[in-house]
């Protein structure tokens, strides 16, 4: 993969600033409650933990915003909340953190996703979810296309994060990349399985392993079989380039002219995985709308998802905390 150096670094993170990107997906709200285990309940072998403290962060697509709004862009989110307090709550996150929630929808017939995680001793205990599935209305998704539509031409980058959630459906993706690909505005996708195979035409498509492996129905145990997969995507999907994360094993990126490049993680230390993909996909955008090639974004991207694992609960990526990571390996790596 592509070295950055130190002077390019900077050149990025500099135009990083004020580039103005849509995150179209299924908004989450993440409640966490901290605590200490000190015994196990009678009335089942299960540990007992006594809530210390409370906190609520931006979630889902949210933390994607989240984590453009980091990195010294200007977030748009799209999606759905409800009328409810979860909705209220992830509004007034997103306002407080001083960007737009004026592309928030509320839906009084869909509760607002809220994901409540149990951490003791820096341990997650337990997750419970307060969702459901079922796609948008028809309205709602003529809706978006249109807030859409009138801001294109100042965007320059989207994000579609599909957690399966039913904002993201068949007839919005089409609709929004063709107007993005009219308008020159490049598209990254964080997919899943339900639409896996509707995303065509785009700049770079994210899956994981397991994604790949639940839309194609076989496992990717070798390189060879990353390769094999990753090719028959790019050529499905038509897109630019794939960007296939694996875990512990790295990222493995395909471009249109035959090249594959396997990338080492770069996580020195790994608490938390959630939120990672998030900020992937959040830092593979920025650096795509600030200039970059797709291998340096897909380097940088892989040091912010590294950066962000070291973490216990879902945080957005820190610019200093990524550029040390990036400067930290160049030393690594001279002889």
């Amino acid at each position: 993969m592509v070295q950055i150096t130190e002077a390019r670094l900077e050149e990025l993170f500099q135009r990083f600033n004020g580039k103005r990107i849509a995150i179209l997906g299924d908004l989450m709200l993440d409640r966490y409650l901290w605590g200490t285990v000190h015994r196990i309940s009678p009335e089942a072998p299960v540990p007992v933990v006594e809530v210390e403290s409370e906190s609520a962060r931006l979630g889902g697509a949210a933390n994607v915003a989240n984590n453009i709004k980091s990195l010294g862009g200007e977030p748009i989110s799209i999606g759905t909340v409800g009328d409810d307090d979860g909705g209220s709550i992830l509004r007034g996150l997103m306002e407080e953190g001083g960007f737009s929630s004026e592309g928030l929808i509320r839906d009084p017939s869909r509760p607002t996703t809220v994901k409540t995680r149990v951490i003791a001793h820096s341990q997650h205990v337990v997750r419970i979810d307060h969702e459901v599935r079922h796609d948008i209305a028809p309205e709602t998704r003529h809706r978006i296309i249109d807030f859409l539509r009138e801001r294109f031409p100042g965007l320059d980058g989207l994000i579609i994060e599909d957690y399966n959630k039913g904002v993201v459906v068949r007839d919005l993706i089409g609709a929004v990349v063709t107007l993005a690909r009219k308008h020159n505005v490049p598209v990254t996708v964080d997919p899943k399985f339900n639409n896996f195979f509707d995303f065509r035409d785009v700049t770079v498509f994210k899956p994981n392993r397991q994604e790949v492996e639940e839309a194609l129905g076989l496992r990717l145990i070798t390189d060879a079989d990353v390769e094999e997969a990753g090719r028959e995507i790019l050529r499905r999907l038509n897109a630019d380039s794939v960007l296939l994360t694996r875990g512990e094993k790295g990222m493995s990126l395909f471009e249109p002219g035959g090249e594959v490049t396997h990338v080492p993680t770069k996580a020195r230390r790994v608490a938390d995985v959630s939120g990672a993909g998030d900020t992937v996909i959040s830092t593979l955008t920025m650096a795509i709308a600030a200039g970059a090639t797709i291998r340096e974004a897909a380097n940088l991207a892989n040091f912010a998802g590294g950066v962000v694992c070291g973490e216990v609960g879902i945080v957005p990526v820190q610019p200093a905390l990524l550029k040390a990571a990036v400067l930290d390996d160049e030393v690594d790596e001279q002889p």
